[in-house]
């Protein structure tokens, strides 16, 4: 199979089950950053590679890499058919909800603000964070024209909290700390 097959040299691509839509159509836009937000994922996951105690954190980051494709599998199948994979349910927004406690219980209280940075890892996630917000920001306005189940912005709404805990649990277990805003 060819990578390239010139279907969207006019501007235009593909759903699932053919319907063509402009590229820069909210549906495209909305999966495209997931895309992008999935290829992050995997910049902290290469981070982490060899560095002892972060399996667990890689697990979790690679189950949230396969939600992420159920979610863009089912942002890209037009409305009113059915998508040819599982869809995202409740419990992964409550598995994102106790994976977050779990790691917010091991970490100092926040008592300011944090600038993005520690390690490169934590870093990295605090990017995926400012992603993951631009994602539900541009889901906000295709499920205004277009509804999706409430169930895809819950997921997403706690996603960017989940990445937020994320950066600051890499901070701890590497024995870095989060680096305060000072205001003036």
């Amino acid at each position: 199979m060819k990578i390239y097959t010139k279907g969207g040299d006019a501007g235009e691509t593909g759903l699932f089950g053919g319907t063509r839509v402009p590229k820069d159509d909210l549906r495209i836009r909305t999966y495209g950053t997931l895309d992008e937000l999935n290829a992050l994922l995997g910049l902290i996951l290469a981070e982490l590679v060899g560095v002892e105690g972060s399996d667990e954190v890689k697990s979790r980051l690679l189950r949230v890499q396969g939600e992420l494709f159920q979610l863009g599998a089912e942002l890209a199948t037009p409305r009113g058919k059915s998508p040819a994979m599982e869809l995202i349910g409740g419990s992964q927004v409550d598995l994102l909800e106790k994976e977050i406690d779990k790691m917010d219980g091991a970490l100092p209280a926040l008592k300011n603000f944090i600038l993005p940075g520690g390690t490169r890892a934590s870093a990295w996630a605090h990017l995926a964070r400012t992603v993951s917000r631009r994602a539900e920001r541009e889901l906000i306005p295709l499920h205004r024209a277009e509804p999706v189940r409430q169930v895809v912005l819950q997921y997403f709404n706690r996603l960017s909290d989940y990445l937020f805990v994320t950066a600051r649990y890499l901070n701890h277990q590497a024995q870095g700390q989060d680096i305060p805003w000072v205001g003036r």
